[in-house]
């Protein structure tokens, strides 16, 4: 069979099958995110059934639960094509079990690819095989099938023997190719991102996760402002692929970057239109995808689910090279967004240590163009290294946590890169009172800003927010970088706030402790050492064996993965939070040793989410929004006098950023958990987010307003605009 298929690039011609279990990483039709409706329409899978084809009905359960319903109890047809036939035996005789499951993977079923797990897809793939009298071929996608009916062959059939609808006819008309030059000119019109850029990046763009290096999640643009935002509209939304969520769109010379549930899109970002897409499936996803990505020149740099560092050639979403971080035994896993400084792509991993992950946690960075590894420091110190002495005497492998859970941030004046990392959750070692001389229970680097030389992986200075941290209060978040009075002129600033909603403030070239501030949420810390930032807790809340205690707030934190947002002009940062507590209980053994429940604050006050308003020179709140759904999404300030953020009653609101006065919400299809970007495509100014999935920080703080039904899996991304602007 000799066809031809479309993509970004315009007509491509096909041979037989062989091409198609990979047509989802190079053409956007091919891709296993939209509804693919027919498994065999579409590709000519199956075709009219052989008069000596068996009428047996297919016993397999996934089969009948899955397939039955459009392509017949015998997969003969139905609503759908057969699946027994010549013309899928020329396709698939010789191709193997393997390029089959591959296949129904990426197209079935319709509203869903890749719901399924892997056994069930190889199972199905068996079925068919079985179905059609072939043999399976167990490894390997076998060689080149035989070629398949012609076109004017399956026209030209005298009977559909197997029910169902016929192959169609590509449409190869004028106002296809020219939809398909207006996308091939957006993506040749792309300009590599360099160095420069990432330094200054253009107004229109949101090149990288917070998209300036100091992580202030802000944008210049003001085209939507206080004045207008209540003409915000929908401009368009795209149904994506089922993830967790948390993620964060990347936005260059018109051209939109998505990933979900590892499915990477390149959209336009004026009309949506799928410009080309990326698919790697996985046999399984872990409770959270990795948030963020990043664009550095020909390159977009995408982290995967299970551990792999792609680059994605930003014309074409082709494969440039492709980097595996190993893992002992799958614990470990990549959930912030990589950082591009120099060449170097910068990131940090999340879920290791202990006897799961005994090499423990790490930042890395691998060079941009070619991917290969140039230094590597490690977030948990062992015996015999410096901070070695600070875990009590705990062997190695009962050393757990230090998690990076964030992308970081890069200090361009003092040349440092910046990761926050989490805490322990085997607590045993760190409970008992140090008896060896020179020991300490701080557990570094758990709870801490670590600052490295992005050439070598160097430490240069480390500054540990909160030792012994037994509660689950990590401060794994964004650090930010801002410029404030001080006693001799504008010092520099690291800014970061932890789960306990305590903000500290660091010298950024020493990591000297300059002062902190406390939302008032916490129960856990009575004082800060004015001095160091050293912090007293409750002696009456230490980890009970077996018996809970009452900790405010819950692990998910007054604030945790939604991010905040720094205005440099106002100088005020905004954070979204959550009000919570947790029954905790030390079950003592084993690496995961902390366990809590959530409940709500005593008090009449019922309502748990909001948004704050911090004077960061002052140390001082300017006003704070209140509500009774939790906060859900990150905040995003604009030169425009307004903040973007999102709750779990679905709202996506927009505040003045000086007064706090609501200026315009709408409730969209799912939570919007996750963060918000800005920019502008065609003079056109948008803000995008993305709904659905399900974060561990939503599903345990849920409870706390069980009237908000959770809504469907579905993944959605949403554009708005001001009413009556067109590009």
């Amino acid at each position: 069979m000799a066809e031809y298929i479309s993509g970004a690039m315009g007509p491509r011609r096909i041979r037989s099958c062989r091409p198609f279990s990979k047509m989802g990483s190079r053409f956007p039709e091919m891709a296993p995110y939209r509804a693919a409706p027919l498994l065999a329409a579409a590709l000519f899978l199956a075709g009219t059934t052989s008069p000596a084809a068996a009428e047996q009905q297919i016993s397999d359960p996934v089969y009948q639960a899955r397939c039955a319903s459009c392509h017949g109890r015998s997969a003969r047809g139905g609503f759908g094509p057969a699946l027994t036939g010549q013309q899928f035996t020329a396709k698939w005789a010789t191709a193997g079990v393997d390029a089959l499951t591959k296949f129904i993977r990426e197209t079935m079923p319709p509203a869903e690819p890749g719901s399924l797990s892997t056994d069930a897809y190889r199972r199905l793939a068996k079925v068919l095989l079985h179905a059609n009298g072939i043999a399976v071929l167990e490894t390997g996608e076998g060689p080149e099938a035989p070629s398949g009916p012609t076109k004017a062959q399956i026209l030209s059939a005298s009977s559909n023997e197997g029910g169902g609808l016929l192959p169609p006819v590509p449409n190869d008309d004028a106002p296809y190719r020219a939809a398909l030059e207006r996308r091939a000119a957006l993506l040749r019109a792309v300009k590599p991102v360099t160095d420069d850029m990432l330094l200054n990046p253009p107004p229109a763009d949101w090149l990288q996760w917070r998209r300036t290096y100091d992580g202030l999640g802000y944008s210049p643009l003001d085209r939507i402002d206080r004045t207008n935002a209540g003409q915000l509209q929908v401009a368009w939304s795209l149904a994506l692929p089922s993830g967790t969520n948390g993620i964060i769109p990347l936005a260059h010379d018109g051209v939109l970057f998505v990933n979900s549930g590892g499915v990477v899109l390149a959209l336009d970002a004026v009309s949506g239109s799928t410009l080309w897409a990326f698919n790697r499936p996985i046999s399984a996803a872990p409770m959270s995808q990795p948030r963020g990505m990043a664009l550095y020149d020909r390159f977009l740099l995408v982290p995967t689910i299970d551990n792999h560092m792609i680059a994605l050639d930003i014309a074409t979403g082709k494969v440039v090279w492709d980097h595996v971080i190993e893992s002992s035994t799958g614990t470990l896993r990549f959930t912030g967004a990589p950082l591009v400084i120099r060449d170097k792509v910068i990131f940090g991993l999340s879920g290791c240590g202990g006897t799961s992950e005994p090499s423990g946690c790490f930042i890395a960075a691998l060079d941009a163009r070619s991917g290969r590894e140039v230094w590597r420091f490690r977030t948990i110190a062992r015996p015999g290294e410096a901070g070695g002495d600070s875990w009590n005497g705990a062997p190695a492998e009962e050393r757990f946590g230090a998690s990076i859970w964030s992308g970081g941030t890069f200090d361009t004046v003092n040349n440092l890169v910046l990761f926050g990392t989490g805490q322990t959750y085997r607590i045993s070692p760190l409970l008992a009172k140090p008896t060896r001389p020179g020991t300490t229970n701080n557990a570094l680097y758990t709870d801490t800003t670590l600052a490295l030389d992005p050439d070598t992986g160097k430490l240069v200075w480390y500054y540990q927010h909160m030792g012994r941290d037994v509660w689950d209060m990590d401060w794994g978040f964004e650090r930010q970088i801002v410029d404030l009075a001080g006693p001799s002129g504008s010092r520099r600033t690291v800014v970061t706030m932890g789960k306990l909603g305590i903000l500290d403030m660091l010298d950024a070239r020493s990591g000297k402790y300059l002062s902190s501030y406390d939302m008032g949420y916490q129960n856990l810390v009575t004082s800060i050492d004015p001095r160091t930032g050293r912090k007293t807790t409750d002696p009456a809340l230490e980890p009970q064996d077996g018996h809970p205690i009452t900790i405010c707030p819950h692990a998910t934190g007054v604030r945790n993965f939604p991010s905040t947002s720094y205005d440099p002009g106002a100088g005020i940062l905004y954070v979204p939070f959550v009000r919570s507590c947790m029954d905790m209980i030390w079950a003592k053994g084993g690496d995961y040793e902390i366990t809590g429940s959530t409940r709500a604050p005593e008090g009449a006050d019922r309502d748990f989410g909001g948004l704050a308003a911090i004077d960061l020179q002052r140390r001082r709140p300017v006003w704070t929004i209140r509500q009774r759904a939790p906060s859900s999404a990150s905040a995003l300030a604009t030169a425009g006098g307004i903040i973007f953020y999102g709750g779990r009653d679905r709202l996506f609101r927009v505040a003045d950023s000086a007064s706090g006065e609501m200026l315009w919400q709408l409730a969209l299809d799912g939570v919007p958990s996750a963060t918000p970007i800005t920019f502008t495509a065609g003079g056109v100014q948008y803000v995008a987010v993305t709904t659905g999935g399900g974060s561990p920080n939503e599903a345990t703080i849920r409870s706390l307003t069980p009237e908000l039904a959770s809504p469907g899996t579905g993944v959605r991304l949403w554009l708005f605009k001001l009413a009556g602007e067109t590009p």
